[in-house]
């Protein structure tokens, strides 16, 4: 086995760095060894330089800081990689669509939405899913766990994104606006989909005919008119729907609520359509 003169591309680090054709072989059987053990914790590495990064874990040594926030880390690729944030820099590129990302792990997670790959299989169902995150928000709705808790109300919810967008409501704070109408909003997912109103774009296609929608929740609704798939179940009458809009709907039949009322006379009803046809009835009376 071919190796360099230098230990490690780390200083102090004892561990070889090898030639290339040799470094696949040397790193699978090392990864199985993991000599390198932390004293303070059950943790073990294959390098010394990986358990000198770990041991910063236990120290909170942060030794790399941005020059721009002041926010520190425990190794200097960490930093770089949060540098991208201020400077806008996408140094990794889809060969595919074109797109640009801050982490080559967010290009490899952006790659499977072209591949169709879902490596990371629930345990309990058969739902699949390209990142691990997406598994770990789906196994929540196993357990009903809800870890991220709004401290300012009831609040709850699968991730600290959306805990984060959820908070803005609290605050009132509106930092995205809109170009055009200068209508803002608490999250650029928002921002985005209501730009779509102005274009046009409709950029999710049906596979099987020439619908196509500016959203990716209206074409998944629209393929269950193809697949006849009805996930949503009254607990009542066990009738299945489509959409949950529909339950909701149909939920009022059992209940008798009507949210729908009229302002000139007392009548209310079960859906919009219905009370805006009822609204017409006393334009006619009014006009004759």
């Amino acid at each position: 086995m071919e190796i360099t003169d230098k230990p490690c591309l780390e200083d102090n680090c004892e561990s070889p760095v090898l030639a290339s054709d040799e470094m696949k072989e040397f790193f699978f059987k090392r990864k199985s060894q993991r000599p390198y053990k932390c004293d303070l914790c059950s943790s073990s590495f294959s390098l010394q330089c990986n358990l000198r990064r770990h041991r910063k874990i236990h120290s909170e040594e942060k030794p790399f800081k941005c020059i721009i926030c002041d926010v520190a880390f425990l190794c200097e690729k960490s930093l770089k990689e949060h540098i991208t944030k201020h400077t806008g820099e996408k140094p990794f590129i889809c060969d595919i669509c074109g797109n640009g990302f801050r982490k080559n792990e967010y290009l490899i997670r952006h790659l499977r939405t072209h591949t169709g790959e879902k490596p990371y299989k629930c345990k309990l169902c058969e739902a699949a899913y390209s990142d691990n995150g997406g598994l770990k928000r789906h196994i929540y709705t196993h357990t009903g766990e809800r870890p991220f808790k709004c401290d300012m109300c009831e609040f709850a919810c699968l991730t600290n994104s959306g805990l984060s967008r959820h908070k803005k409501i609290h605050t009132g704070e509106k930092p995205f606006k809109c170009d055009i109408c200068q209508f803002a909003f608490n999250n650029t997912t928002n921002l985005k989909r209501h730009i779509r109103k102005h274009t046009g774009e409709k950029s999710f296609k049906c596979d099987i005919c020439d619908a196509a929608f500016a959203y990716s929740g209206d074409l998944k609704k629209h393929s269950r008119v193809h697949t006849g798939e009805k996930p949503y179940k009254c607990f009542i009458c066990e009738r299945l729907f489509s959409q949950n809009s529909h339950l909701n709907m149909h939920m009022r039949l059992h209940t008798g609520e009507k949210p729908y009322e009229c302002d000139i006379c007392e009548h209310s009803f079960v859906r919009r359509g219905q009370l805006k046809r009822h609204i017409k009835t006393h334009n006619i009376m009014n006009t004759e």
